[in-house]
């Protein structure tokens, strides 16, 4: 199970990613497209565990307007380990800021996180796919590039476990 505090983008940035899951998915790519029963949509997650209970979560963020103001510059494709694939948010001071804050609520509230999501490990990005096979992964990359830049604004906030049916929105 993952659980995640995910910000949404705007209507632009969220068609262009859309288009890119729906030709890797017809290319026998899997994206997050085909995950959950099609529940998750293109987002940046803040932060993210194995659960996350969306009223501790709300109650910590409570004065805070999550993601508002934001502008992202995703502007390059990306690996970890684990054939995951995703596209590369520009950590700019604003966002970094942001993301900080966001975890310092979090930690005086108890809320645990995974410590790669931490401020100073984090690296901001927005998931295309979970397994790209080793033998297309040139050909996904290539489809990520012809998509970028992206510049997208942040529409929303929710904490999310797709897996449990859990889509929390936070006012924005």
């Amino acid at each position: 199970m993952v659980a995640a505090l995910e910000l949404y983008l705007d209507t632009d940035a969220t068609r262009r990613i859309r288009a890119l899951w729906n030709a890797l998915e017809a290319e026998g790519i899997p994206t997050l497209a085909g995950l959950h029963g099609g529940r998750h949509r293109p987002h940046v997650s803040l932060a993210a565990a194995p659960r996350l209970a969306p009223d501790a979560v709300a109650e910590a963020l409570r004065d805070l307007d999550v993601g508002r103001g934001l502008t992202l510059d995703l502007d390059f494709a990306g690996q970890f380990v684990g054939r995951v694939l995703w596209l590369g948010v520009t950590p700019t001071a604003d966002l970094l800021a942001h993301h900080r804050s966001v975890h310092e609520r979090l930690a005086t509230r108890g809320v645990e996180v995974w410590e790669h999501y931490r401020p100073e490990r984090w690296v901001p990005h927005c998931t295309v796919s979970l397994r790209v096979p080793n033998t297309q992964l040139a050909q996904a990359i290539r489809r990520c590039l012809e998509i970028l830049p992206v510049r997208a604004t942040v529409t929303g906030a929710a904490v999310t476990d797709h897996a449990n049916d859990i889509a929390h929105p936070l006012g924005l």
